[in-house]
């Protein structure tokens, strides 16, 4: 094998581990969205709980060989984000879906460094103090208020966007079934339900921010676990949050089936 070939054969190999390693992330982020559904089912029976990632971080921290399953997380999370950084720097992708892919750069990066904190032993405050510290922070800046309300309307639209694209079926754009194959009507289905539930509870954070920056009071500002909260004290409310949290574990089997079939190459 001459040097070229060489060369090429390990860098296949090296995207070969890195899309693995991202896949993986992908299990991981359905693994936490099954906990967190389980969680938001019980609040609404009204057991109560903390529906935020951190807290699903730390129920596998406390599984056997949690540790090493939080460190496997963060790696994989990694893996994944930086996977969706170079998909924000690529020239050839349209500006909309560079902006997207650096959307989840953040957000994967967050999860590493949650699941790293946690397996080292800290990141105990929840997505709700998190939000509100945020909140107070960009409060004191000049022009405060008008950041935070125009972060609650971007998590807004953040939550309408997975609400379309769920109930478009759009998500099946982000899959590739195996040659010659149609992808089964489960995975449509439970795609179809996460990703409106998933927008339905981010539309309700965004409203507390944009309620927070009309108040100017920070502690309006939540995250999902005060969203769920919100909802519940609606009518009907317990139904609509056991509903969510149906539709986030639905989210959770979706991103099984994503580590398998997600369109990683563009």
């Amino acid at each position: 094998m001459d040097t070229a070939s060489a060369s090429s054969a390990r860098a296949g190999t090296s995207g070969d581990i890195w899309e693995t390693a991202a896949r993986a992330g992908f299990v991981v982020s359905g693994l936490l969205h099954l906990i967190l559904g389980y969680v938001i089912v019980r609040i609404g029976l009204g057991s109560g709980g903390e529906a935020d990632s951190s807290s699903a971080l730390s129920r596998l921290r406390d599984a056997p060989a949690g540790p090493v399953i939080l460190w496997g997380s963060a790696l994989a999370f990694v893996a994944l984000a930086l996977w969706q950084l170079f998909d924000a720097l690529r020239g050839s992708r349209e500006a909309m879906d560079r902006a997207k892919a650096g959307g989840k750069f953040v957000l994967y990066a967050s999860l590493a460094v949650s699941a790293a904190s946690i397996a080292m032993g800290g990141g105990d405050s929840n997505g709700d103090q998190q939000a509100s510290g945020i909140a107070a922070t960009l409060m004191g800046a000049p022009g405060g208020p008008v950041i935070v309300g125009a972060i609650g309307l971007g998590i807004l639209g953040g939550g309408v966007y997975h609400v379309v694209k769920g109930a478009r079926k759009k998500f099946l754009d982000d899959l590739k079934p195996m040659p010659g194959k149609e992808l089964g009507t489960g995975v449509k289905t439970v795609g179809t339900v996460g990703y409106i539930a998933k927008g339905i509870a981010l539309g309700a954070v965004g409203v507390l921010f944009v309620i927070a920056a009309v108040t100017a009071d920070p502690d309006q500002a939540k995250g999902i676990d005060g969203g769920i909260e919100a909802l519940l004290g609606m009518p009907g409310g317990p139904v609509i949050v056991i509903l969510i949290g149906v539709g986030f574990a639905a989210y959770g089997l979706y991103s099984f089936a994503r580590a398998r079939y997600a369109r990683m190459h563009s």
